[in-house]
């Protein structure tokens, strides 16, 4: 029997509006580029990718302890946990 594992930060998904849609919000403040968005399914907060110098979407992630973001990117809809590091 196999067992699947159910993220209890699931629970901190809410509906939100993107802060910054047209891009990330501490890039555009700070004049810095970034590769892929990603929006964070507790407030909103539009934040840069890892692969992105400033990886601001983990950072929000951590500083403020919203775990749960959806790629922002045309056509994806993917979300990750970074407290558990897998798609769910």
């Amino acid at each position: 029997m196999t067992s699947t594992f159910i993220d209890p930060d699931l629970a901190a998904i809410r509906r939100v509006t993107p802060r910054t849609p047209d891009g990330c919000e501490e890039c555009l403040r700070l004049h810095t580029p970034w590769l892929h968005l990603r929006l964070c399914l507790s407030c909103g907060h539009v934040g840069c990718c890892d692969s992105s110098p400033m990886r601001h979407a983990r950072k929000h992630a951590h500083t403020v302890g919203h775990p749960i973001v959806q790629s922002f990117e045309p056509g994806e809809s993917w979300r990750w946990c970074y407290v558990h590091e897998i798609y769910v």
